[in-house]
């Protein structure tokens, strides 16, 4: 018990470490900091009891081990962005008090406070093991942390029945006894086992918004560089890569500065996540786009023939002409097409003949598309090599 507690304390430590530095990424260790603290403190007030019998004492650790089980909850909801169930909360609480109460002081029965406890706080540890399942997502982390709490669930409401079916006598963990005994053994394994469970499906979080981090654009949340870069491997390893098409947009925005010079940089910002999403919606899901810095954005179209990548070009261009309802200032877009020669061309070469078809478009007046000199007919090489066949 003693070290079951020290463990706990140190945990709401780690936790409320790793709140403070990560709340806004990852939520509900806040919670569950806190439901370790009143878990110590519980286990502080049993040992108190002990030493000075109190009714008050045994009342104050029940309330407090109940509400330091309804905080992890609480977090759990947060974590998987739901709103916490306090009204719930508070009510169980306040059962679990009164109840107590009334079987400790009014009517003593031992049987009823146990089954009464393992009652309430089933329906705490049942409600987790429901959240990893609608929600958690088909990972190791969530598949550990709702196994653990769909055990302990188990075991509490176990106890539970026993209380009733079998007496107090059988649950009394002031008692030697085997049914007791491993309750009490399972009981302190489980409260470390499940907040570790916890901080791994919260690792498990931190890792994918760092990776998203390292990836994506924080402004506009489309790839970054290093992510395009990541996306075009993927695309180049693919084993039906060699027959198809895979064609490249270099995107502009036309006299940029002069819209953060008349309206700010904020309005500016806004402007560019605006046009982000235009060109996202225009595009098919096995495309990406990718913001490279300043006004330049390029997208990678695989399996796309350049005819069909000029369509999606104009049906950018003639999205950005409509109004737009968040009132931002209008821009043009001048747009330069490239198409891969060849499947051992890289990934540089081919950004940089998008980038002359781009500068092309810029010095013929901007607000156009124009196609890289060598892209029509790497787009028909491509297809005299056998696109027909690969579909």
């Amino acid at each position: 018990m003693l070290m079951t507690t020290l463990m706990c304390g140190a945990m709401s430590i780690v936790m409320f470490s790793v709140y403070r530095s990560f709340r806004r990424e990852v939520h509900g260790l806040g919670h569950w900091a806190a439901g370790l603290m009143l878990l110590v403190c519980a286990s502080m007030l049993f040992a108190v009891r002990e030493a000075w019998p109190s009714a008050a004492f045994l009342i104050a650790a029940n309330a407090a081990l109940v509400a330091g089980i309804g905080l992890s909850m609480l977090g759990t909801e947060k974590f998987y962005g739901l709103a916490p169930s306090r009204r719930a909360y508070l009510l169980i609480l306040a059962l679990n008090i009164c109840g107590n109460s009334w079987l400790l002081l009014a009517h003593p029965d031992f049987s009823a406070r146990v089954a009464l406890f393992s009652l309430l706080v089933f329906l705490f540890y049942a409600r987790q093991a429901q959240l990893v399942w609608r929600y958690g997502e088909r990972h190791f982390s969530n598949f550990f942390f709702g196994a653990l709490m769909l055990l302990q669930a188990v075991v509490v409401l176990a106890r539970g029945v026993s209380a009733v079916l079998h007496g107090g006598a059988s649950v009394n963990l002031a008692v030697a006894g085997t049914p007791a005994g491993i309750y009490l053994v399972v009981a302190n394994f489980m409260a470390l086992q499940l907040t570790v469970g916890f901080m791994t499906m919260a690792t498990r979080r931190l890792q994918q918004i760092l990776e998203r981090r390292s990836t994506h654009d924080p402004l506009t949340q489309v790839l970054n560089r290093r992510g395009f870069g990541d996306a075009y491997a993927r695309e180049t390893d693919n084993p039906r890569r060699h027959r198809l098409p895979l064609t490249l947009l270099s995107i502009d925005l036309d006299y940029f500065k002069l819209i953060n010079d008349r309206h700010g940089h904020a309005v500016g910002d806004q402007v560019l996540a605006h046009v982000a999403s235009v060109i996202k919606g225009a595009l098919r899901e096995s495309d990406c786009v990718a913001r490279f810095g300043g006004e330049e954005f390029v997208v990678l179209m695989p399996d796309m023939p350049v005819q069909s990548a000029l369509g999606v070009a104009e049906r950018i261009r003639a999205l950005l002409h409509e109004p737009n309802h968040a009132g931002l200032p209008s821009c043009t877009v001048s747009i330069g097409v490239a198409c891969q020669a060849s499947v051992v061309e890289g990934l540089e070469a081919l950004l940089s003949r998008a980038d002359a078809a781009l500068y092309l478009a810029k010095e013929r007046g901007r607000d156009r598309i124009e196609l890289d000199a060598g892209a029509l007919t790497a787009d028909r090489t491509k297809c005299a090599a056998g696109i027909g066949t690969a579909r």
